[in-house]
């Protein structure tokens, strides 16, 4: 008999709030998706949704042909199959944080695998210091922020010495021509994401409603290294980053379609870059047709007024490992944690 490897997984079970320890702070994941309204998408529809794990399979042969994943008795071959990759990729930076700050990283869904809702109230916050809130809700599942939920994001972020983490993912196919739909798709060159994929309806409703002038835009497939399939490494503004959060880091991760976050205001002491992805040129996009050659990749928005939060405005491949991951990466989230 094999032994065991590790402690055993539990699942199905109410939060263990976590004890406030000066210098130790509270990470919750929040997921802006309803499981079921991703997971139950019609295989025959083209867009926005998420691939199934059969379609993982086909487009990545061999990679995810092992039991462990090809077998339908021990993995889910639907989309519900595709979305159990985020948890198993978000596994890592679970345990690198927990190491940091002694406090396991609670993982919630609006609506989970059992149909369970939650909106983002105290059940999350109250035992949160930093909210990452993951914008994975594609086009169509109707996930829009009460305004109760917003009044109880406002109230945490008026909470001295937290930290918000929004991060709308890519919109690819915004544009009602279908040639400017398939140039974006020859840009980012996935077969897996169809000619439109708009995700981040919840997060760019909250990014509304809390006025912070940022916009999700496009699926923008990062530069590499010439001669490696490595990640271009960002431009950081250093002077801008008071808060060590791009201290020792080089690059976040690779993946084909990373999201730009436009401001939609003017770039001021409130609202600043600190860093910028360079973007891969020798695919033609109407993004770089503009001049464009590097696209927001962290925006920081520093307390300001009644706020005492800070917000940072970061995708969720930032903290995954699904699309591969190095030190750099490891080293943002222990910023993150020790911030």
């Amino acid at each position: 008999m094999v032994a065991p490897v590790g402690p055993g997984r539990v699942y199905n079970q109410v939060h263990v709030p976590r004890s406030y320890n000066a210098g130790q702070r509270r990470f919750s994941i929040y997921i802006s998706w309803s499981y079921p309204a991703e997971a139950n998408k019609d295989l025959t529809q083209l867009d926005n949704r998420f691939s199934s794990i059969t379609e993982v399979r086909r487009v990545g042969w061999p990679v995810f042909e092992a039991p462990e994943f090809a077998s339908p008795f021990r993995f889910q071959q639907g989309i519900a199959g595709s979305l159990e990759l985020f948890f198993r990729a978000w596994r890592h930076f679970q345990d690198v944080v927990e190491e940091v700050t002694g406090h396991p990283v609670a993982v919630y869904q609006r609506v989970d695998q059992a149909g369970y809702q939650l909106p983002l109230d105290e059940r999350v916050l109250a035992d949160t210091d930093t909210l990452l809130i993951f914008g994975l809700d594609t086009y169509g599942t109707e996930q829009e922020p009460t305004s109760a939920e917003i009044e109880a994001l406002q109230a945490f972020m008026r909470r001295e010495g937290t930290c918000v983490v929004i991060g709308p993912h890519h919109d690819v196919g915004a544009s009602e021509d279908l040639n400017v739909r398939n140039l974006e798709y020859k840009h980012h060159g996935d077969a897996l994401v169809p000619r439109q994929q708009r995700f981040g309806g919840y997060t760019r409703a909250l990014l509304t409603n809390l006025r912070i002038p940022v916009e999700n835009r496009y699926g923008l497939r990062p530069a590499t290294i010439a001669g490696t399939n490595q990640i271009a490494p960002l431009t950081v503004m250093k002077e801008r980053d008071r808060r060590g959060f791009l201290e020792g880091v080089s690059t976040f991760t690779f993946h084909m379609h990373l999201p730009h976050y436009a401001l939609t205001s003017p770039e001021s002491r409130d609202v600043q870059v600190l860093a910028k992805q360079p973007i891969d040129l020798a695919r033609p996009h109407p993004f770089t047709d503009e001049g464009n050659r590097e696209f927001n990749a962290l925006v920081w928005l520093p307390p300001s007024g009644m706020r005492a939060a800070d917000v940072l405005i970061a995708d969720s491949t930032s903290f995954s490992t699904l699309f591969g991951g190095a030190e750099s990466l490891e080293r943002f989230w222990k910023n993150l944690a020790s911030a």
